[in-house]
């Protein structure tokens, strides 16, 4: 399996993602929305689509998508969801479901996500398991999703005991990023999002992350040259990675970087919007690089240089920056057991030997990982 690039002139980036017979490209450029309607018809069983987002991201683009469905001659129909990570859940699942068989839905039928990583991940999930299977269609409108959550087919939906929890994988037909829809983020979801590139430069591009420290203010400034080369430079790493190991059997556990860490932190806020994805994932490889450095597999160095660029780009990287609620080492150990990269009853850590030499370790005891956190909240 390969992934190749090439360019379309003045129009957009296409990352192709490999994948034998379930193959898909990745469209990254600027005024996508428009077109959206004319690459999505020749993908379309039947010309009829479902169109999946949110409140927050409705007012802005539904019409654009509608009016562009609509040119293409596409029959169509909306549900707007509640906006926030709470949305993924049992609940939401089933009206969402409800939503799309009361309006009859067939096996043709496409479901396009229009929103951040909430809106793909419920909805690739619903077109899983709806008529055991319908396509679907990322348009994804967060930093976030453009260069992590969009690509690569997984889904699912958090329960009380942890994140994605319930879930499957299942490939989109297509991923449409366009990165004018960036200008409506709040400068905090861009952070969020900004932490998962960072995450592609620490895993196995030291280049990339030297760039980024060049041009990563740029990014979040919203330079469009900039914002393009991050995101096709995200979407081409992750690519690589999902067409070697679709189903993370190996390699791409490699883009958990952070995450052990991060998503015990997200579920022991309750997912209540106190602590965003990529705020979780940024401390997280913070803790991941400290815990590396504390195994001496690491340079001293080399995190430091993580955590500087992290904090200057306005992430937090340690507790104190994290929301003031009663941090507890067991309690953030206990979610992490819950986790379900744990095998054999030992939770899965990736782990650096410097600025992109990040691997993947299952040996690592429990009661290090448990003084690393005692030490970082300072107890």
């Amino acid at each position: 399996m390969t992934v190749t690039a090439r360019e379309v002139t003045g129009a957009a980036d296409l990352i192709r993602v490999e994948l034998g017979a379930r193959s898909y490209d990745i469209v990254v450029g600027e005024g996508l929305l428009a077109d959206l309607g004319g690459r999505l018809r020749p993908l379309l069983a039947q010309p009829r689509v479902a169109g999946v987002t949110d409140a927050n991201v409705a007012p802005l683009y539904l019409k654009d998508v509608e009016a562009s469905l609509q040119r293409a001659g596409i029959d169509h129909f909306s549900v707007v969801l509640p906006a926030g990570e709470r949305t993924k859940d049992f609940a939401h699942l089933r009206t969402l479901i409800d939503r799309l068989l009361e309006a009859r839905v067939e096996r043709g039928t496409t479901l396009v996500a229009l929103g951040g990583g909430v809106v793909g991940d419920i909805t690739g999930f619903a077109a899983g398991i709806v008529l055991r299977g319908l396509d679907y269609v990322q348009v994804p409108t967060t930093l976030l999703a453009q260069v992590d959550s969009s690509v690569g087919g997984k889904t699912g939906i958090n329960t009380a005991r942890g994140k994605n929890l319930v879930g499957l994988f299942h490939q989109p037909r297509l991923v449409l990023a366009d990165v004018g829809t960036l200008d409506t983020l709040a400068p905090r979801q861009l952070l969020s999002g900004y932490a998962e590139v960072v995450k592609y430069g620490l895993i196995d591009d030291a280049d990339f992350f030297a760039w980024l420290e060049g041009r990563g203010a740029a990014v979040c400034a919203g330079d469009r040259a900039a914002r393009i080369r991050a995101v096709c430079a995200s979407c081409a790493a992750k690519a690589a990675i999902v067409a070697a190991d679709e189903r993370e059997a190996g390699r791409r556990a490699l883009l958990n970087l952070g995450h052990t860490f991060g998503h015990a932190l997200e579920a022991e806020t309750g997912y209540d919007g106190t602590l965003l994805h990529g705020e979780a994932v940024a401390a997280g490889m913070v803790l991941a690089f400290d815990l590396s450095v504390r195994l001496g597999l690491c340079p001293i160095e080399d995190a430091a240089r993580a955590r500087r660029h992290l904090e200057a780009a306005g992430l937090p990287c340690g507790f104190a920056a994290l929301p003031a609620i009663r941090w507890s080492a067991d309690a953030l150990i206990a979610h992490m057991m819950q986790d379900k990269k744990v095998r054999d009853g030992r939770t899965t850590f990736v782990l650096a030997r410097g600025i992109g030499e990040a691997f993947v370790s299952r040996d690592i005891a429990i009661d290090v990982v448990h003084q690393l956190l005692r030490d970082a909240i300072g107890i």
